[in-house]
Protein backbone atom coordinates (compact mmCIF):
# COMPACT_ATOMS: atom_id res chain seq x y z
CA UNK A 1 0.00 0.00 0.00
CA UNK A 2 1.13 2.98 -0.65
CA UNK A 3 1.32 6.14 1.45
CA UNK A 4 0.93 8.85 -1.50
CA UNK A 5 -2.55 7.32 -2.72
CA UNK A 6 -5.62 8.57 -1.02
CA UNK A 7 -7.93 5.83 0.75
CA UNK A 8 -11.67 4.76 -0.84
CA UNK A 9 -12.60 3.13 2.03
CA UNK A 10 -15.42 4.49 4.03
CA UNK A 11 -12.96 5.43 7.24
CA UNK A 12 -11.11 5.49 8.02
CA UNK A 13 -10.67 8.53 5.87
CA UNK A 14 -7.93 10.43 4.41
CA UNK A 15 -6.40 13.04 6.64
CA UNK A 16 -6.24 16.80 5.60
CA UNK A 17 -2.64 18.03 6.90
CA UNK A 18 -3.94 20.78 8.92
CA UNK A 19 -5.98 18.12 10.88
CA UNK A 20 -2.56 16.24 11.00
CA UNK A 21 -0.66 19.02 12.75
CA UNK A 22 -3.52 19.71 14.77
CA UNK A 23 -3.34 16.24 16.55
CA UNK A 24 0.42 17.05 16.49
CA UNK A 25 0.83 18.69 19.53
CA UNK A 26 2.94 19.43 22.63
CA UNK A 27 1.68 17.27 25.74
CA UNK A 28 -0.16 19.79 28.39
CA UNK A 29 -1.73 19.45 31.84
CA UNK A 30 -5.45 17.72 30.92
CA UNK A 31 -6.20 19.31 34.63
CA UNK A 32 -5.64 22.74 34.08
CA UNK A 33 -7.55 25.21 32.34
CA UNK A 34 -5.97 25.07 29.25
CA UNK A 35 -7.40 21.70 28.60
CA UNK A 36 -11.00 23.53 28.75
CA UNK A 37 -9.96 25.90 26.11
CA UNK A 38 -9.51 22.50 23.55
CA UNK A 39 -12.59 20.51 25.16
CA UNK A 40 -15.62 23.11 25.09
CA UNK A 41 -14.74 24.68 21.56
CA UNK A 42 -14.58 20.71 20.42
CA UNK A 43 -18.22 19.74 22.25
CA UNK A 44 -19.82 22.95 20.65
CA UNK A 45 -18.60 22.24 17.35
CA UNK A 46 -19.85 19.07 17.54
CA UNK A 47 -23.18 20.36 19.00
CA UNK A 48 -23.61 22.66 15.85
CA UNK A 49 -22.34 19.42 13.35
CA UNK A 50 -25.15 17.65 14.78
CA UNK A 51 -28.24 20.70 14.45
CA UNK A 52 -28.74 21.07 17.71
CA UNK A 53 -29.04 23.58 20.25
CA UNK A 54 -29.98 20.90 23.38
CA UNK A 55 -27.66 17.95 22.87
CA UNK A 56 -25.12 17.18 25.40
CA UNK A 57 -21.95 16.16 23.55
CA UNK A 58 -19.68 13.73 25.44
CA UNK A 59 -16.37 12.58 24.03
CA UNK A 60 -14.70 9.64 24.67
CA UNK A 61 -11.18 8.25 24.14
CA UNK A 62 -12.83 5.49 21.69
CA UNK A 63 -14.52 4.29 18.63
CA UNK A 64 -18.20 3.93 17.24
CA UNK A 65 -18.51 1.00 19.35
CA UNK A 66 -17.54 2.41 21.96
CA UNK A 67 -20.75 4.80 21.01
CA UNK A 68 -23.20 2.65 20.80
CA UNK A 69 -21.88 1.29 24.52
CA UNK A 70 -22.53 4.39 26.14
CA UNK A 71 -26.16 4.63 24.32
CA UNK A 72 -27.10 1.65 25.82
CA UNK A 73 -25.64 1.70 29.43
CA UNK A 74 -26.11 4.90 30.39
CA UNK A 75 -30.12 4.25 29.68
CA UNK A 76 -30.83 0.81 29.92
CA UNK A 77 -31.49 -1.69 32.03
CA UNK A 78 -31.09 -5.56 32.19
CA UNK A 79 -34.08 -7.54 30.07
CA UNK A 80 -35.42 -4.05 29.04
CA UNK A 81 -36.94 -4.36 24.89
CA UNK A 82 -35.24 -2.49 22.57
CA UNK A 83 -36.16 -2.28 18.28
CA UNK A 84 -34.08 -2.87 15.80
CA UNK A 85 -33.91 -3.74 12.33
CA UNK A 86 -31.06 -6.10 11.03
CA UNK A 87 -30.42 -4.73 7.08
CA UNK A 88 -26.57 -4.72 7.26
CA UNK A 89 -23.30 -5.62 8.84
CA UNK A 90 -23.13 -2.81 11.13
CA UNK A 91 -27.06 -2.88 12.40
CA UNK A 92 -26.13 -6.92 13.06
CA UNK A 93 -23.03 -5.60 15.14
CA UNK A 94 -25.36 -3.38 17.33
CA UNK A 95 -27.98 -6.11 17.97
CA UNK A 96 -25.64 -8.42 18.74
CA UNK A 97 -23.96 -5.78 21.47
CA UNK A 98 -27.24 -5.63 22.97
CA UNK A 99 -28.01 -8.89 23.22
CA UNK A 100 -24.89 -9.58 25.24
CA UNK A 101 -25.91 -6.74 27.41
CA UNK A 102 -29.45 -8.92 28.08
CA UNK A 103 -31.44 -6.66 26.59
CA UNK A 104 -34.36 -7.89 25.03
CA UNK A 105 -34.40 -7.18 21.21
CA UNK A 106 -37.31 -7.01 19.21
CA UNK A 107 -35.09 -7.77 15.61
CA UNK A 108 -36.96 -6.68 12.08
CA UNK A 109 -35.17 -9.00 9.60
CA UNK A 110 -34.79 -6.47 6.32
CA UNK A 111 -32.81 -7.73 3.23
CA UNK A 112 -29.46 -5.94 2.78
CA UNK A 113 -29.73 -3.18 0.36
CA UNK A 114 -33.21 -1.62 1.93
CA UNK A 115 -33.47 0.92 4.28
CA UNK A 116 -35.29 0.83 7.39
CA UNK A 117 -38.68 -0.22 7.61
CA UNK A 118 -40.62 2.80 9.76
CA UNK A 119 -44.08 2.00 8.68
CA UNK A 120 -43.26 -2.01 10.55
CA UNK A 121 -41.52 -0.12 13.36
CA UNK A 122 -45.37 1.95 13.71
CA UNK A 123 -47.20 -1.29 13.94
CA UNK A 124 -44.68 -2.79 16.30
CA UNK A 125 -44.97 -0.01 18.56
CA UNK A 126 -48.83 0.89 18.50
CA UNK A 127 -49.03 -2.71 19.39
CA UNK A 128 -46.90 -2.12 22.29
CA UNK A 129 -49.62 -1.18 24.54
CA UNK A 130 -47.33 -1.18 27.93
CA UNK A 131 -44.89 0.39 26.47
CA UNK A 132 -42.25 -2.53 27.27
CA UNK A 133 -40.08 -0.88 24.04
CA UNK A 134 -37.44 1.44 25.79
CA UNK A 135 -35.35 2.00 22.92
CA UNK A 136 -35.53 2.16 19.03
CA UNK A 137 -32.59 1.64 17.10
CA UNK A 138 -31.96 3.43 13.79
CA UNK A 139 -28.49 2.48 11.50
CA UNK A 140 -28.81 6.37 9.69
CA UNK A 141 -26.02 5.16 6.89
CA UNK A 142 -25.56 1.27 6.94
CA UNK A 143 -21.78 1.14 5.68
CA UNK A 144 -21.48 -2.39 4.86
CA UNK A 145 -24.07 -2.24 1.70
CA UNK A 146 -24.17 2.17 1.05
CA UNK A 147 -27.79 2.52 2.14
CA UNK A 148 -29.24 5.33 3.81
CA UNK A 149 -32.26 5.78 5.78
CA UNK A 150 -35.13 7.83 6.70
CA UNK A 151 -34.58 8.73 10.36
CA UNK A 152 -37.23 11.70 10.35
CA UNK A 153 -39.64 8.92 8.96
CA UNK A 154 -38.49 6.58 11.87
CA UNK A 155 -39.35 9.47 14.34
CA UNK A 156 -42.50 9.84 12.83
CA UNK A 157 -42.99 6.63 13.47
CA UNK A 158 -42.95 7.01 16.71
CA UNK A 159 -44.93 10.06 17.15
CA UNK A 160 -47.97 8.28 15.03
CA UNK A 161 -47.94 4.95 17.57
CA UNK A 162 -47.64 7.61 20.40
CA UNK A 163 -44.80 5.79 22.16
CA UNK A 164 -42.30 6.84 24.42
CA UNK A 165 -39.76 5.16 23.61
CA UNK A 166 -35.98 6.50 23.46
CA UNK A 167 -34.84 6.74 19.43
CA UNK A 168 -31.05 5.93 19.02
CA UNK A 169 -29.42 6.77 15.64
CA UNK A 170 -25.97 5.11 14.59
CA UNK A 171 -24.25 8.12 12.53
CA UNK A 172 -20.90 6.77 12.55
CA UNK A 173 -20.68 7.24 8.95
CA UNK A 174 -23.18 9.93 8.06
CA UNK A 175 -22.35 12.97 10.37
CA UNK A 176 -19.93 15.51 9.43
CA UNK A 177 -20.96 13.94 5.90
CA UNK A 178 -24.58 14.05 5.15
CA UNK A 179 -27.38 15.79 6.89
CA UNK A 180 -28.17 15.36 10.03
CA UNK A 181 -31.01 16.94 12.37
CA UNK A 182 -30.52 16.05 16.11
CA UNK A 183 -33.67 17.98 17.41
CA UNK A 184 -35.30 18.18 14.21
CA UNK A 185 -35.93 14.47 14.10
CA UNK A 186 -35.76 14.17 17.86
CA UNK A 187 -32.91 11.89 17.84
CA UNK A 188 -32.03 11.02 21.82
CA UNK A 189 -28.40 9.84 21.50
CA UNK A 190 -26.63 10.35 17.87
CA UNK A 191 -23.81 8.01 17.98
CA UNK A 192 -20.52 8.90 15.72
CA UNK A 193 -16.50 8.71 15.20
CA UNK A 194 -13.48 10.55 14.92
CA UNK A 195 -12.58 8.81 11.78
CA UNK A 196 -15.13 9.45 9.18
CA UNK A 197 -16.74 12.58 8.67
CA UNK A 198 -14.23 14.56 10.75
CA UNK A 199 -11.49 13.33 8.99
CA UNK A 200 -9.68 12.17 11.81
CA UNK A 201 -7.36 9.35 13.26
CA UNK A 202 -9.61 6.59 14.87
CA UNK A 203 -10.00 7.25 18.21
CA UNK A 204 -12.76 9.41 19.68
CA UNK A 205 -16.25 8.21 19.96
CA UNK A 206 -18.74 11.00 19.83
CA UNK A 207 -21.97 10.96 21.17
CA UNK A 208 -24.74 13.30 21.60
CA UNK A 209 -27.50 13.16 24.19
CA UNK A 210 -31.08 14.82 24.45
CA UNK A 211 -32.60 15.95 27.92
CA UNK A 212 -34.83 12.95 27.62
CA UNK A 213 -31.78 10.48 27.35
CA UNK A 214 -30.15 12.12 30.01
CA UNK A 215 -32.90 11.41 32.40
CA UNK A 216 -32.89 8.14 31.60
CA UNK A 217 -29.37 7.74 32.98
CA UNK A 218 -30.88 8.64 36.60
CA UNK A 219 -32.75 4.89 36.59
CA UNK A 220 -31.04 2.88 34.05
CA UNK A 221 -29.22 -0.14 35.70
CA UNK A 222 -26.93 -1.64 33.11
CA UNK A 223 -23.02 -1.42 34.47
CA UNK A 224 -21.17 1.55 33.20
CA UNK A 225 -17.96 2.60 34.54
CA UNK A 226 -15.61 4.13 31.90
CA UNK A 227 -18.68 4.94 29.49
CA UNK A 228 -20.22 6.60 32.66
CA UNK A 229 -21.68 9.80 31.44
CA UNK A 230 -22.40 11.12 34.64
CA UNK A 231 -18.61 10.88 35.47
CA UNK A 232 -17.95 13.14 32.15
CA UNK A 233 -20.79 15.77 32.87
CA UNK A 234 -18.88 16.28 36.26
CA UNK A 235 -15.48 16.42 35.23
CA UNK A 236 -16.41 18.51 32.10
CA UNK A 237 -17.59 20.81 34.32
CA UNK A 238 -14.25 21.33 36.04
CA UNK A 239 -12.54 21.56 32.66
CA UNK A 240 -11.67 18.27 32.90
CA UNK A 241 -11.88 14.22 32.25
CA UNK A 242 -12.25 11.42 34.90
CA UNK A 243 -9.39 9.66 33.14
CA UNK A 244 -6.81 10.85 30.78
CA UNK A 245 -8.17 11.79 27.30
CA UNK A 246 -6.99 11.97 24.01
CA UNK A 247 -5.95 15.34 24.08
CA UNK A 248 -4.21 15.88 20.61
CA UNK A 249 -7.24 13.87 19.08
CA UNK A 250 -9.45 17.20 20.83
CA UNK A 251 -7.75 19.51 19.68
CA UNK A 252 -8.00 17.76 15.80
CA UNK A 253 -11.93 17.41 16.41
CA UNK A 254 -11.89 21.25 17.43
CA UNK A 255 -10.37 21.95 14.09
CA UNK A 256 -12.24 19.54 12.30
CA UNK A 257 -15.34 21.40 13.49
CA UNK A 258 -13.95 24.47 12.37
CA UNK A 259 -12.80 23.12 9.09
CA UNK A 260 -16.66 22.18 8.47
CA UNK A 261 -18.46 25.05 9.76
CA UNK A 262 -16.15 27.10 7.59
CA UNK A 263 -17.30 25.28 4.54
CA UNK A 264 -20.73 25.05 5.57
CA UNK A 265 -22.42 22.04 6.16
CA UNK A 266 -24.91 22.46 3.66
CA UNK A 267 -21.85 23.07 1.14
CA UNK A 268 -20.12 20.15 2.90
CA UNK A 269 -23.26 17.83 1.87
CA UNK A 270 -23.68 18.76 -1.35
CA UNK A 271 -20.12 18.28 -2.21
CA UNK A 272 -20.31 14.83 -0.67
CA UNK A 273 -23.12 14.39 -3.16
CA UNK A 274 -21.78 15.24 -5.77
CA UNK A 275 -18.94 13.17 -5.46
CA UNK A 276 -21.25 10.33 -5.04
CA UNK A 277 -23.08 10.98 -8.20
CA UNK A 278 -19.64 11.21 -10.07
CA UNK A 279 -18.95 6.98 -8.78
CA UNK A 280 -22.83 6.13 -9.49
CA UNK A 281 -22.44 7.68 -13.27
CA UNK A 282 -19.20 5.36 -13.21
CA UNK A 283 -21.17 1.88 -11.77
CA UNK A 284 -24.20 2.41 -14.36
CA UNK A 285 -21.26 3.04 -17.59
CA UNK A 286 -19.36 -0.33 -15.91
CA UNK A 287 -22.69 -2.19 -16.47
CA UNK A 288 -23.25 -2.81 -12.70
CA UNK A 289 -25.42 -1.92 -10.29
CA UNK A 290 -25.62 -0.59 -6.45
CA UNK A 291 -25.97 -3.20 -3.30
CA UNK A 292 -28.53 -0.11 -2.60
CA UNK A 293 -31.91 -1.21 -3.84
CA UNK A 294 -32.89 2.14 -5.29
CA UNK A 295 -32.17 5.70 -5.37
CA UNK A 296 -33.53 6.90 -2.51
CA UNK A 297 -31.60 4.84 0.11
CA UNK A 298 -28.76 5.61 -1.91
CA UNK A 299 -25.56 6.68 0.50
CA UNK A 300 -23.90 10.24 -0.29
CA UNK A 301 -20.74 8.37 2.01
CA UNK A 302 -19.96 4.97 0.35
CA UNK A 303 -21.09 2.87 -2.37
CA UNK A 304 -21.24 -0.75 -2.35
CA UNK A 305 -20.68 -2.28 -6.31
CA UNK A 306 -21.98 -5.65 -7.13
CA UNK A 307 -20.25 -7.67 -9.04
CA UNK A 308 -20.98 -10.54 -12.15
CA UNK A 309 -22.67 -13.91 -10.25
CA UNK A 310 -19.58 -16.22 -9.71
CA UNK A 311 -17.04 -13.44 -9.54
CA UNK A 312 -15.11 -13.25 -6.16
CA UNK A 313 -15.52 -9.28 -5.38
CA UNK A 314 -13.02 -9.69 -2.58
CA UNK A 315 -10.25 -10.16 -5.48
CA UNK A 316 -10.77 -6.24 -7.00
CA UNK A 317 -9.86 -5.04 -3.37
CA UNK A 318 -6.89 -7.64 -2.93
CA UNK A 319 -5.41 -6.33 -6.84
CA UNK A 320 -5.80 -3.28 -6.20
CA UNK A 321 -3.58 -2.97 -2.94
CA UNK A 322 -1.19 -5.45 -4.14
CA UNK A 323 -0.59 -4.02 -7.80
CA UNK A 324 -1.43 -0.30 -7.77
CA UNK A 325 -0.70 0.50 -3.46
CA UNK A 326 -4.98 1.91 -3.12
CA UNK A 327 -7.51 1.15 -1.16
CA UNK A 328 -11.05 -0.16 -1.59
CA UNK A 329 -13.00 -1.83 0.96
CA UNK A 330 -14.53 -5.58 0.79
CA UNK A 331 -17.97 -6.51 1.10
CA UNK A 332 -18.78 -7.87 4.91
CA UNK A 333 -21.59 -10.20 6.10
CA UNK A 334 -24.29 -11.46 3.54
CA UNK A 335 -22.46 -9.68 1.21
CA UNK A 336 -19.11 -10.63 1.21
CA UNK A 337 -17.40 -11.50 -2.00
CA UNK A 338 -20.49 -9.90 -3.49
CA UNK A 339 -19.83 -6.40 -3.52
CA UNK A 340 -16.28 -3.85 -3.25
CA UNK A 341 -16.90 -0.69 -1.67
CA UNK A 342 -16.04 2.89 -2.99
CA UNK A 343 -15.86 5.24 0.55
CA UNK A 344 -16.68 8.88 -1.06
CA UNK A 345 -16.37 10.66 2.18
CA UNK A 346 -14.04 13.03 4.89
CA UNK A 347 -11.36 14.68 2.93
CA UNK A 348 -12.33 13.85 -1.06
CA UNK A 349 -12.66 16.22 -3.98
CA UNK A 350 -13.63 15.06 -7.65
CA UNK A 351 -9.86 14.58 -8.52
CA UNK A 352 -9.17 12.31 -6.19
CA UNK A 353 -12.55 10.55 -6.46
CA UNK A 354 -11.65 10.57 -10.20
CA UNK A 355 -8.47 8.79 -9.28
CA UNK A 356 -9.98 6.03 -7.42
CA UNK A 357 -12.73 5.31 -10.38
CA UNK A 358 -9.40 4.48 -12.60
CA UNK A 359 -7.92 2.65 -10.21
CA UNK A 360 -11.24 0.45 -10.20
CA UNK A 361 -10.99 0.30 -13.49
CA UNK A 362 -7.39 -1.17 -14.82
CA UNK A 363 -7.68 -3.60 -12.00
CA UNK A 364 -11.85 -4.68 -13.17
CA UNK A 365 -10.09 -5.05 -16.41
CA UNK A 366 -6.83 -7.04 -15.01
CA UNK A 367 -9.24 -9.81 -13.65
CA UNK A 368 -10.96 -9.78 -16.92
CA UNK A 369 -14.55 -8.24 -16.41
CA UNK A 370 -15.99 -6.59 -19.02
CA UNK A 371 -15.16 -3.48 -18.25
CA UNK A 372 -13.75 -0.49 -20.76
CA UNK A 373 -10.82 1.19 -19.37
CA UNK A 374 -11.85 4.71 -19.19
CA UNK A 375 -15.90 3.91 -19.46
CA UNK A 376 -16.54 5.09 -15.99
CA UNK A 377 -14.32 7.81 -15.97
CA UNK A 378 -15.64 9.38 -18.66
CA UNK A 379 -19.02 9.31 -17.27
CA UNK A 380 -17.81 10.86 -13.79
CA UNK A 381 -15.87 13.70 -15.64
CA UNK A 382 -19.34 14.35 -18.10
CA UNK A 383 -21.07 14.45 -14.43
CA UNK A 384 -18.65 16.61 -12.40
CA UNK A 385 -18.38 19.19 -15.57
CA UNK A 386 -21.62 19.55 -15.77
CA UNK A 387 -22.32 19.89 -12.16
CA UNK A 388 -19.21 22.06 -11.27
CA UNK A 389 -18.68 22.93 -7.38
CA UNK A 390 -19.43 26.09 -5.60
CA UNK A 391 -16.38 28.45 -5.05
CA UNK A 392 -16.74 30.16 -1.66
CA UNK A 393 -18.29 33.05 -3.14
CA UNK A 394 -21.54 31.38 -5.03
CA UNK A 395 -22.20 29.65 -1.73
CA UNK A 396 -21.79 32.75 0.24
Amino acid sequence: MSFQNPVFIPGPTNIPESLRKACDMPTIDHRSPLFGQILHPAREGVRKVLKSDVAEVFIFPSTGTGGWETALTNTLSPGDKVLAARNGMFSHRWIDMCQRHGLDVQIVETPWGEGLPAARYEEILRADTGHRVKAVLATHNETATGVKSDIAAVRRALEAAGHPALLFVDGVSSIASMDFRFDEWGVDIAVTGSQKGFMLPPGLAIVGFSKKAMDATATAALPRTFFDVRDMEKAYANNAYPYTPAVGLLNGLNESCRMLLDEGLENVFARHRRIANGVRAAVDAWGMTLCAASPDVYSDTVSAIRTPDGFNATDIVTHAAQTYGVAFGVGLGEVAGKVFRIGHLGSLTDVMALSGIATAEMVMADLGLPVRLGSGVAAAQEFYRSNPALSRKDAA
